[in-house]
């Protein structure tokens, strides 16, 4: 009975379509994410490896692989031919970075945008490695394709951080910048078709249009709104006073 966490998940209801996770110090003092799903909850700590282990000593496999990599460049004279990366050794690190995509999944849910960016670029490093030394393409693109659902996430998480200080024009700036760089992605790889199509891109547009929405006019913008207004109105004495207010603003900038 020991083992039946019936009482946990009665006290947790599941909610489908619903993200909900919850941050806590476990019982052995280290910080714990957990993420209700439908058939239970998943667990991982907050910092470090997800599951809490250290494989071959180091923190990831990823720093595993790199300290390969560096031991091999130490005894070939400097150079990294014929170091490589074989199907097992993609599946290995892929398995573990999906660990650390469930985790930024949960501390965006937390509004937790910077450990969400101390992630991503961290999954960023394991792609970045992958497409340097998998032995064929195709193992590195099995890896790559999920590349753009990680910079949608890490562009909100960007554009969300600058807007907690209410600066609109920085968020819609970033998130420009996220949309091509996704878009650049797809030309990189000859994925012009998946571009159009990009549910990464699309949802990023959204947001861009609903911050665009949300954003405090500027002084200009509000002046030409209160003109337009006053034209449609028919209140030509308001229209002529704001346009000179208008006007004095241009010539003053």
């Amino acid at each position: 009975m020991k083992f039946d966490i019936s009482s946990l998940l009665e006290d947790w209801e599941y909610r489908p379509g619903q993200i909900d996770v919850r941050r806590f110090v476990g019982k052995d003092k280290i910080e714990k994410i957990q993420l209700r799903i439908d058939l239970g909850v998943l667990q991982m700590n907050a910092e470090g490896r997800p599951d809490g282990k250290q494989p071959y000593g180091h923190e990831s496999l990823l720093e595993h692989y790199e300290s390969r990599l560096a031991d091999h460049i130490s005894k070939h004279g400097g150079s990294d031919e014929e170091f490589a990366l074989d199907a097992e050794d993609c599946a290995r690190i892929f398995h573990e970075s999906i660990q650390y995509h469930h985790r930024y999944i949960c501390l965006f849910q937390l509004k937790d945008f910077d450990d969400v960016l101390r992630d991503t670029e961290r999954n960023l490093e394991v792609f970045e490695f992958v497409e340097e030394y998998a032995e064929s393409d195709e193992l590195s693109f099995s890896m790559q394709q999920f590349r753009p659902q990680l910079l949608m996430i890490q562009t909100r998480a960007r554009a969300s951080i600058a807007l907690e200080e209410e600066d609109y024009v920085q968020a819609m700036e970033l998130t420009r910048e996220g949309i091509e760089e996704i878009r650049e992605f797809f030309r990189e790889h000859d994925r012009f078709e998946m571009a159009e199509q990009s549910g990464e891109i699309k949802s990023l547009e959204q947001w861009l249009e609903e911050l665009n929405d949300e954003r405090p006019l500027t002084k200009k913008e509000a002046l030409e709104k209160a003109l337009s207004d006053a034209l449609q109105r028919e209140d030509y004495e308001k229209a002529a006073h704001v346009r000179d207010t208008l006007k004095s603003l241009k010539e003053s900038s």
